[in-house]
């Protein structure tokens, strides 16, 4: 019976033995886990701050330093001593902006370290660093010590350079796109200016010719009567060079001729008027005249055969600088023309309307209308879905903001019949 009782606590030891080896070896696997899941996590912090190109500084709340990146022993070099056996204060050259007393006073205070700049001896000399710093806290959430982090000035004020030349180079493109969207706008003018002179001009270069002849004749006919020519043959001569019917017709073309140079100038007057730079000037002008103006200057010397339909009341007086608005709608009639260049029906819709405070300009073309996607886009400076070379991509945006200028609005919207339409509003003249 002592030898069973004997036995069974053999048993119950080896048994126990068992259990705890079982349990040992499950924590050795679990401690190995966490041991390669730990070198893993290290070897990663390790690479991370390996390819950081910024210094690191990781430092004791009494400025000893504990750990340094690659980046930060490749800028100070090989020393006499390891940079764990440094202050972060024998780092600092005298002349250095910041001290460790300063992020020290910055911690205390719970301030940010942000863009402090340090001066740093390295191998190479003194090097100016703009640095950024943060508290680091144990696991019980207690502050433990400092991470510096810094990247040489230098590299930023290259970066700024950089930066600064790129913007630059954007205002010069930006420039020169303005310039190439007034000389379109220039040309635009001058086309439609050539053909409303192209019209009187002519009647007065046809009545010119027509004055010469007539004055060949009575020339011709003076010098008979000069000398002494009787008169059978003042009157056969006179048949002849049909004196009666140039003198019948010499008034009218005289008349021509002075109409035609009273064209030209009122179109000269206009050109100037719409051309004047009088920025802070506004008057009260005829938005009908305008529109037939920049209508006539744009239609007729690029598509002669679109249809048009203008219902804009006479007397549909706005205030502010007509030049402007004259530009504004030579830009929306364009648009409008170009919209329509290929579509099978070219019509252009006019409309006019006066309210109590404003009045309205309604532009409607048969084109193919607005995309949804680009509509809230149109007035954004450069954006254009014209095809290289014809559009800027600013006819629009000058448009928008010289209305915005005289205290109106311009908006875009699809007409439900198809077509794009453009509806401009302005401030009103004060009626008598």
């Amino acid at each position: 019976m002592i030898a069973a009782e004997a036995d069974g606590a053999w048993i119950a030891v080896i048994q126990k033995m068992d259990e705890t080896y079982a349990e040992l070896v499950t924590q050795q696997v679990a401690l190995e886990e966490k041991n390669a899941a730990l070198e893993e996590a290290q070897a990663f912090i390790a690479g991370v701050m390996a390819s950081m190109t910024d210094v690191l500084i990781a430092c004791d709340l009494n400025g000893r330093i504990e750990q340094v990146n690659l980046a930060a022993e490749r800028i100070f070099g090989p020393r006499q001593r390891s940079l764990t056996e440094c202050r972060v204060a024998d780092l600092l050259a005298d002349s250095s902006p910041t001290s460790f007393a300063d992020v020290l006073a910055a911690v205390e205070r719970r301030q940010r370290i942000t863009d402090r700049e340090f001066t740093f001896l390295t191998a190479d000399g003194e090097l100016p660093v703009s640095v950024n710093g943060a508290v680091r806290f144990d696991s019980r959430g207690r502050s433990v010590g400092i991470v510096l982090v810094g990247r040489p000035i230098g590299e930023l004020r290259q970066a700024y350079s950089d930066l600064a030349a790129a913007h630059e180079r954007l205002k010069q493109a930006q420039q020169q796109l303005v310039h190439s969207e007034k000389m379109a706008s220039l040309g635009r003018l001058v086309a439609g200016v050539a053909h409303e002179l192209n019209n009187p001009i002519s009647f007065v270069y046809g009545n010119a010719h027509t004055l010469k002849r007539y004055s060949g004749r009575l020339t011709a006919y003076l010098d008979a009567v000069h000398r002494g020519a009787d008169d059978t043959r003042l009157a056969k001569l006179r048949a002849e060079l049909k004196i009666d019917t140039t003198l019948a017709n010499i008034e009218g073309t005289l008349d021509g001729m002075l109409e035609g140079a009273e064209r030209v100038r009122d179109i000269v007057a206009d050109l100037r008027r719409f051309s004047a730079d009088r920025r802070e000037a506004r008057e009260t002008f005829d938005l009908a005249a305008l529109v037939r103006s920049a209508l006539d200057w744009v239609t007729k010397a690029q598509m002669p055969e679109i249809e048009t339909r203008f219902d804009v009341p006479e007397g549909l007086h706005a205030v502010g600088h007509p030049g402007h608005i004259h530009q504004v709608l030579m830009n929306l009639v364009q648009n409008a023309v170009d919209a329509i260049e290929c579509q099978p029906t070219r019509r252009l819709e006019i409309e006019g309307r006066r309210g109590e405070d404003d009045v309205m300009l309604i532009i409607r073309d048969t084109g193919p209308g607005i995309a949804p996607e680009i509509s809230s886009r149109i007035f954004d400076p450069f954006f254009t879905t014209k095809p290289v070379g014809k559009g800027t991509g600013l006819g629009l945006s000058i448009s928008y903001r010289i209305v915005q200028e005289h205290g109106g609005a311009l908006s875009a919207a699809n007409h439900p019949q198809g077509g794009a339409v453009m509806t401009l509003t302005l401030p009103a003249a004060q009626k008598d």
